[in-house]
């Protein structure tokens, strides 16, 4: 029996970690090749798109501007004198880089209690919940990557005070999420035999 026990401790553990994908897809500049090796992104960015309403190629933007879809990225660290590390930028981490009040106030109204943001899943999920506030909140489109993804950075409260306005390098940034979005668009039009 406790060899049984031992089993499925070892295969929970090897599950656990094998949920979460620590380096990028070899070629991000393609949509169709980065679901061609992350399979398993492909059934989450559908789910969300079900559930939610936000397309494919938003997510997939918005997540590559965040975490190059690493599940478990992090902020740069912050340093003292140049030298001495002081903890991180923020508290942002995994594929959709959520700060952690962010990601409690979503599992908590989506009563998502176990979800974890280094799985692509739960992290899909939390974006289209986000985006979603976003039109609700700032009549943002969830077609707009541009614009969700200013929301997204900002926070729904900064983005109405428009806060991004005096943010040239952030408007950038945004310029080519949505750039990004619509080549990922043309891209999932033409690789349908996978989609």
């Amino acid at each position: 029996m406790s060899r049984l026990l031992f089993a499925l401790v070892l295969l929970g553990f090897v599950a656990a970690c094998s949920s979460t994908d620590t380096r990028a897809p070899s070629n991000l500049e393609n949509a169709c090749a980065i679901l061609k090796e992350r399979p398993h992104f492909k059934r989450a960015f559908s789910t969300t798109q079900r559930k939610w309403g936000v397309p494919v190629h938003v997510q997939m933007a918005v997540l590559y501007q965040e975490s190059k879809f690493i599940g478990n990225a992090r902020t740069p660290h912050k340093y003292a004198l140049g030298v001495l590390p002081m903890g991180r930028q923020s508290s942002a981490y995994g594929y959709a880089q959520a700060l952690d009040g962010t990601w409690d106030e979503y599992k908590r109204e989506t009563r998502s209690r176990g979800a974890r943001r280094d799985d692509i899943r739960d992290a899909t999920d939390f974006m289209g919940w986000y985006m979603n506030e976003s039109r609700d909140r700032n009549g943002v489109s969830l077609h707009d990557a541009r614009a969700q993804y200013l929301n997204y950075h900002e926070g729904h409260t900064g983005y109405a005070r428009g806060n991004y306005r005096n943010k040239p390098w952030l408007t950038r940034i945004a310029d080519d999420v949505a750039s990004r979005s619509a080549r990922y668009q043309q891209q999932l039009k033409s690789c349908s035999r996978i989609w």
